[in-house]
């Protein structure tokens, strides 16, 4: 099925491009959890080297990304999607043969490039795919494969390396790889959506970055700056707080959240339009910071539910306004625009809010800094929403 054929949403190409993206996705997560363990237990290395394996795929996915979408809307998608998942399978089966430090980081700059790729495709693949008049829903959904493996893949990649081998865990990603191919690739897809648009390109700034999609995709990146930091230092603050075992409940609390509000959530944005998800979700997203910063008994748990839902309402709505502002020849380039601006932005906060982190504790950080660009983020989506319909 597919989206010519009426307003259905849960059609065999759309789950499969979600699954697909889900695999690709807790592969990665696998690997954030995983490679500091096994770059410390079996090449001898320190913090130092294991924060350049996420420096590497840092680089190769913000170095990727613009060319992707440029790739994507001037290639025939379906034919790309393969193509990119079998080179992902073959890329994590090569992880198990790294001998050097220096050789996982090569395999880790080319992951990112990959990366980069296969998400974009998918996610563009889908909003092609979808329905327009459930579009925000249909995303909503998609984006929710992103957060599940979010919270999966860290557990996997962790529960295998306690009771196996480094080996035995690249070989489990392996077969999560191939599956990938099979669920973006099976099915086959109308030609207006999967082949390029006939149309005379030069090279410019707009060949990278969909201007239309800029706003959405900015105010995006400012609130990735601030979930930047729960995805970075959660681990280190419940630590310090003694509270190590209720960090995978933290995180489950978080998923449950978005997979509790999501169906509601996309239904209010096709019928209500972004501003009855965005201003709410902005509003429980900071008051989820506060709380975080302010932890109390269980008030991490409900700080947890407040952040996912709140997260989970903001994020799929603007990815809906950035790829819904270009036209479908551009759609690659508009989903790459978004994704572009929270690569660098989770890379920034890793950074920036680390040196704040360290000098104020995460307390301050969460309570504080995060709230006020939280607040940033409404600011400038309230102007931008001002503007457009004027």
């Amino acid at each position: 099925m597919n989206s010519t054929k009426g307003e259905e949403l849960w059609t065999t190409e759309f789950l499969g491009m979600s699954l697909s993206n889900f695999l690709i996705y807790i592969t990665q997560y696998a690997m954030i959890a995983g490679l500091p363990i096994i770059i410390m237990t079996e090449y001898g290395g320190g913090d130092v080297e294991a924060g350049l394996a996420m420096t590497f795929f840092q680089i190769g996915t913000v170095a990727a990304r613009p060319c992707a979408g440029i790739l994507i809307d001037a290639v025939n998608k379906r034919r790309l999607m393969i193509v990119i998942t079998v080179l992902f399978f073959l890329l994590m089966c090569s992880f198990a043969f790294a001998a050097t430090l220096s050789t996982l980081y090569g395999l880790r700059l080319v992951h990112g490039v990959i990366f980069a790729v296969a998400t974009t495709t998918a996610a563009a693949l889908a909003a092609l795919i979808l329905p327009p008049a459930r579009k925000g829903e249909g995303i909503g959904y998609f984006a929710l494969s992103t957060n599940l493996a979010m919270v999966a893949g860290p557990m996997i990649g962790l529960l295998i390396l306690e009771y196996f081998t480094p080996t035995v865990l690249f070989s489990a990603l392996s077969v999560l790889a191939a599956i990938s191919i099979a669920a973006g690739g099976a099915h086959r897809l109308p030609d207006e959506i999967i082949l390029p648009a006939k149309t005379q390109r030069t090279l410019s700034v707009s060949t990278f970055i969909e201007r239309r999609a800029l706003a959405p995709a900015l105010i995006a990146g400012i609130l990735f700056f601030a979930y930047g930091s729960v995805l970075t230092f959660i681990p280190l603050y419940t630590r310090s707080l003694g509270l190590s075992a209720e960090t995978s409940l933290f995180y489950a609390c978080y998923a449950g959240a978005i997979l509790v509000t999501r169906p509601f959530v996309g239904r209010i944005f096709d019928r209500k339009g972004s501003d009855y998800t965005v201003y709410p979700g902005l509003v429980l997203f900071a008051a989820g910071m506060f709380l975080l910063g302010n932890i109390e008994g269980l008030s991490g748990l409900i700080a947890a539910v407040l952040l996912g839902a709140g997260f989970g309402a903001v994020t799929p709505a603007l990815q809906t306004l950035a790829v819904r502002s270009a036209p479908p020849a551009r759609a690659g380039v508009a989903t790459a625009t978004y994704f572009w601006s929270l690569d660098i932005s989770v890379g920034l906060a890793a950074a920036g809010l680390g040196v704040v982190a360290v000098t104020y504790g995460y307390a301050f950080t969460y309570s504080i800094v995060d709230v006020a660009v939280i607040a940033v983020g409404a600011l400038c989506y309230a102007l931008w929403r001002r503007s457009a319909r004027m």
